[in-house]
């Protein structure tokens, strides 16, 4: 099978929703009062902070293993942490709507406390059902992400073969990618979203071994952002899916 040389993804900076929701969530309050759909949630200035961090860190790496070409989710917080990240460095970057953030459906716009509150038959039904076959109504369980990153690794393979890619996207992508690259099970996955938050601008990549196989050299790595002097977000202002 035709495979990359690298791959790496980045979740976007701290956006302005990630503020909100975190203070949503610490005041017990139902509804996490953001007025912008999800797709046009903007930077916060932190996230702004944390981009240009990264531009610094892509910037100082060496020629060959800078990528080569990006690809970036279409939401707007995904947009600007592209722009921001790979200004100067000549890196041609194209966006695929398959890389945007899962969709909640009906939760969407909940804390967790509003979610139980709100309705608890969905809530009852998540805890059964467990949090990668949980399809909230109208939104896409993990398995749905799974499949349209499956399509997307299939064309950056075909398309990209023998080439460094840069991906930016969101929390749960980086989860599901480790899970699609290095075949994780449903439990191994699991357990990885129990012990690890997706920090805001962490890179997670993988490198071709000897066989050409992607093997993972990095996760949930914000070394570059105390590097570079730039605040990373705390663990607990990281905004997670409410389910």
């Amino acid at each position: 099978m035709a495979e990359l040389a690298a791959l790496w993804i980045i979740r976007h900076g701290e956006s302005t929703a990630n503020v909100a929701a975190t203070q949503a969530e610490a005041s017990g309050v139902e509804l996490i009062g953001v007025a912008d759909r999800d797709a046009d949630v903007p930077l916060s200035p932190t996230g702004e902070e944390q981009a240009r961090a990264t531009a610094r860190w892509l910037a100082e790496l060496p020629e060959e293993r800078r990528p080569n070409v990006a690809v970036a989710s279409p939401y707007l917080r995904a947009v600007q942490t592209s722009e921001l990240a790979l200004a100067g460095t000549g890196i041609p970057v194209s966006r695929d709507e398959r890389l945007r953030d899962r969709e909640l459906g009906i939760l969407d716009g909940l804390t967790g406390h509003g979610v139980r509150r709100r309705f608890p038959d969905e809530a009852d039904r998540r805890a059964r059902l467990g949090k990668f076959y949980y399809r909230p109504p109208g939104g896409e369980s993990w398995t749905d992400v799974a499949l349209r990153l499956r399509a997307l690794l299939g064309d950056l393979r075909r398309d990209h073969e023998g080439r460094r890619v840069l991906l930016f996207g969101h929390d749960a992508l980086v989860f599901l990618l480790r899970y699609l690259v290095e075949g994780l099970t449903e439990a191994e996955l699991m357990a990885l979203t129990r012990e690890h938050v997706i920090a805001n601008c962490s890179v997670t990549g993988w490198s071709a071994d000897a066989d050409g196989r992607l093997t993972p050299d990095g996760f949930n790595d914000v070394g570059h952002l105390h590097q570079q002097g730039a605040r990373p977000t705390r663990e607990d202002e990281v905004h997670a899916e409410p389910v």
